[in-house]
């Protein structure tokens, strides 16, 4: 049958039509009746965009027993069959990507504008994962080192690690899920994707579209599945004995149980943050202003590198300020559909409610509101809190919303002293025009990355990604994800001679 999802807006709105998009669940070789169905609406203004279906532990296990039983089969299909499937639902997200922004606008309330980079970085994530399936090898190993090892051959390759549940964030849906199936299918494992109650729409789609293009290249559609629901069935997923890793992308609490309580499966964890982006006294300051505006505020700073907190060397504290409080001014808030939008509303109102809550906690502990602070509509101004104090949520926590702390010190070695003073560490950035400065922030900022002269923001999906601290463990990225995914097995070989 078809599934038609009514865009939420009112007369003008067109709908959107997935072609022969089944109900249920993708589960096993077929689509399973889920138990029950709950309403995805427009965060913007809470109108109904669909219904949706939502699995429980029963189907979390029963994708486990499907994943569990082709587990060899997939680790046995040919290159060629792992890389035509990623390249054809390259091919058929591509056909289709007008819709899926559409979509994503609709089910996340994110700008369209954000919606289009999340679409095109899909598209490089299901494209690089392909390729790099012709990178999947081992290499030879000198053995002869220690006298023992004369005459002996070594080498090692790599096997797939087996079941892989990938659990995503609400804020980027459909790249998020990519980042699990993509490298995971790439390295021959069956992967179970669950993707965040209030965001399936988009990854129920992405997932259609790659068990039609297994079934078209002769593999098991039950080499990538999908339940949603709430927490049990990411509990059900992570505890079961037989799953050989978890991938998980979202809140460093939720992310510390499920190390816990997956042990000893291997567990990768992409976290949050607060990232920091530091203003020398040598920056271009035009740049750094507009890096913080481009950096804090789009996908409304629901994004775990959006800039959070600023670091300013007080050589430049004042003209620096100005200047960003005039480019705030001119962020445009409001409808999510206009292209000219860039902030919207949040993922929903509890969202809302604790971003508010800390930004008058921060205003009542003596930080100046030099920009925004106010919700209007249900969208939150893009906001600007100068002098924060540590030891607030809005500096020392992960705001996901748009929302720039700004604290200013005497010198760089000042500023590196304190983003490091944090638990997190994800990405950070340094604006200057000295080299100096640049492989000093290199050497010394405790984060996954360090990023000159451009937004802490900034990430290509063909490099390795992943935090330090309580920003996680284990890096994505399709090639550093695959071999994370994937494990060495060595082979020790003395050839025998065989008398005539």
């Amino acid at each position: 049958m078809t599934t038609h999802v009514e865009p939420a807006g009112g007369e003008s709105a067109q709908v959107l039509e997935f072609h022969q998009f089944p109900t249920g669940l993708p589960i096993g070789d077929s689509w399973v009746a889920a138990p029950a169905a709950e309403d995805v609406r427009f965060p913007y203004d809470g109108t109904l965009v669909a219904r949706a279906p939502v699995g429980d532990t029963d189907l979390a296990r029963r994708a486990v027993d499907a994943a569990v039983a082709v587990r060899e089969q997939v680790g046995r299909l040919p290159s060629h069959t792992r890389r035509a499937a990623l390249i054809a639902t390259h091919d058929a997200v591509a056909s289709r990507r007008a819709d899926f922004e559409r979509l994503l606008v609709l089910e996340t309330g994110k700008p369209l504008v954000d919606c289009r980079v999340e679409v095109d970085r899909t598209l490089l994530t299901l494209l690089t994962a392909a390729e790099e399936v012709a990178r999947l090898h081992g290499e030879t190993v000198p053995l002869d080192l220690l006298p023992s090892g004369e005459g002996l051959l070594g080498f090692w390759i790599r096997k797939p690690i087996g079941v892989v549940a990938g659990i995503a964030g609400f804020n980027y849906p459909l790249l998020l899920v990519t980042h699990k199936i993509a490298p995971a299918l790439a390295a021959g494992c069956p992967v179970i994707a669950k993707p965040a109650p209030q965001t399936p729409l988009a990854s129920l789609w992405l997932v259609h579209l790659l068990r039609e293009a297994l079934r078209a290249a002769g593999a098991p559609q039950a080499a990538v599945q999908l339940v949603t629901g709430g927490p049990e069935v990411g509990v059900a997923l992570t505890t079961d004995r037989r799953i050989g890793a978890v991938s998980f992308t979202g809140s460093a609490a939720v992310g510390h149980r499920i190390a816990r309580d997956a042990a000893p499966t291997k567990v990768l964890l992409e976290l949050g943050s607060n990232a920091a982006l530091v203003v020398a006294a040598d920056a271009d300051l035009d740049a750094a202003a507009d890096a913080v505006v481009r950096g804090g505020y789009y996908a409304s700073g629901q994004a775990c590198i959006s800039v959070q907190r600023v670091i300013v060397v007080d050589a430049v504290r004042d003209e620096f300020v100005a200047r960003l409080t005039e480019r705030v001014a001119q962020v445009a808030m409001g409808d999510p559909r206009d292209p000219a939008t860039r902030v919207s509303a949040l993922i929903d109102e509890r969202s809302t409610e604790r971003v508010r809550a800390w930004l008058e906690e921060a205003v009542a502990a003596g930080a100046s509101l030099v920009a925004g602070g106010k919700v209007t509509d249900g969208v939150i101004e893009p906001t600007v809190l100068l002098d924060v104090d540590r030891g607030l949520p809005v500096w020392d926590e992960e705001v996901f919303g748009p929302v720039v702390a700004v604290r200013s010190v005497p010198d760089l070695d000042t500023a590196f002293d304190l983003v490091n003073d944090s638990r997190y560490g994800l990405h950070a950035s340094v604006y200057t025009s000295a080299l100096d400065t640049a492989f000093a922030a290199l050497d010394r900022l405790e984060v996954g990355g360090v990023v000159v002269n451009e937004v802490p923001g900034f990430r290509s999906d063909v490099m390795p990604y992943g935090g330090v601290k309580d920003s996680g463990a284990g890096r994505e990225g399709p090639r550093f994800a695959i071999e994370e995914l994937t494990v060495t097995r060595m082979a020790v070989i003395r050839p025998t001679t065989t008398k005539p």
